[in-house]
C-alpha cells in the first residue's frame, strides 16, 4: 500500500521513474569515469612488482650479447581502459665497451616512458643513428646501421607486443605473391636455397630500400624484393 506524501514546496520539475531510465548513467557519472581513466605521467608512484620482457640483440661486432628488458606498468587495471605502458629499460652485457653510453641512453629512454604521452617516437629516431664504421646484417639478411639503431627494434617489437604499435605484417595474398616470386625467380637462376628458411635470400640480393633487406632481386627486368614485395616497376 502506497503512501501519500505531502508537498509543502513548490514543484520547479519531475521525471518519472522506470526500469530502464535507473539503470541508464548519467552524464556526470560519465564524465567522472573518463576523469579516472589513469595515463602514464611521471608523478606515478612506481608499484612494487612490474610486468617485464626480454630481448637479445647478438652482433658480429661482439663476442658477447646484449639483453634488453623493458618494464611496463598496467594502467587502469581489471577496466575496460587498461592498458600496458612501458616504464623503465635496462640493458645488461658482459661488455663493458660501451657501458657508458648504453647506461645514458637507458635513463634517457625510461625518463621519455614516464613522461607520459606517445613514446612510440623513439623506435624511429633510434633505428635512424648510423655507425660511421658501418653497420652489419642480422641474421635473414636485415641491414642494422647501428647498434643503436637494433636497440630501437627491439623497443619497436616491444611496442607491437603491447600494442602500442600496429604490425605493419604484410597479408595472406602478399605472402602468396611473394613466396610465388621467390620460386619463379630461384626456377630461372637455379639456385639452391633451403626452402625450410623463410629468410635465406639467394647470395646476390642487393639490399632493400623499403625493408632494409638484402632480398632485392632482378625479374622479368625489374628490381623486386622478396622480403616485403616492393617493386621498382610498381
Amino acid at each position: 500500500m502506497n503512501m501519500a506524501i505531502k508537498i509543502d514546496s513548490k514543484i520547479v520539475g519531475f521525471k518519472v521513474l522506470t526500469e530502464d531510465n535507473q539503470k541508464e548513467p548519467t552524464e556526470s557519472s560519465n564524465d567522472d569515469l573518463i576523469n579516472n581513466v589513469e595515463s602514464m605521467h611521471e608523478n606515478l608512484e612506481r608499484p612494487e612488482m612490474l610486468l617485464g620482457s626480454t630481448y637479445k640483440i647478438k652482433t658480429p661486432q661482439s663476442e658477447h650479447a646484449l639483453y634488453i628488458t623493458i618494464n611496463d606498468m598496467v594502467l587502469n587495471m581489471g577496466t575496460a581502459h587498461e592498458e600496458r605502458r612501458p616504464y623503465e629499460v635496462f640493458i645488461n652485457s658482459k661488455n663493458m665497451e660501451h657501458f657508458q653510453w648504453v647506461l645514458a641512453l637507458t635513463r634517457v629512454i625510461s625518463a621519455v616512458f614516464r613522461k607520459g604521452g606517445d613514446a612510440c617516437f623513439l623506435v624511429e629516431e633510434l633505428k635512424a643513428v648510423f655507425d660511421p664504421k658501418g653497420g652489419y646484417f642480422k641474421k635473414g639478411g636485415v641491414f642494422m646501421p647501428s647498434l643503436v639503431a637494433e636497440i630501437g627494434c627491439a623497443i619497436e617489437s616491444h611496442m607491437k607486443l603491447i600494442g602500442m604499435l600496429k604490425d605493419s605484417e604484410l597479408d595472406e595474398h602478399q605472402k602468396k605473391l611473394i613466396a610465388q616470386k621467390r620460386k619463379e625467380f630461384e626456377e630461372q637462376n637455379k639456385t639452391q636455397n633451403n626452402a625450410s628458411e623463410e629468410d635465406n635470400f639467394p647470395e646476390q640480393a642487393q639490399l632493400c630500400s623499403k625493408c632494409q633487406t638484402k632480398a632485392l632481386v632482378l625479374m622479368d627486368g625489374c628490381m623486386t624484393c622478396l622480403s616485403c614485395g616492393d617493386s621498382k616497376c610498381g
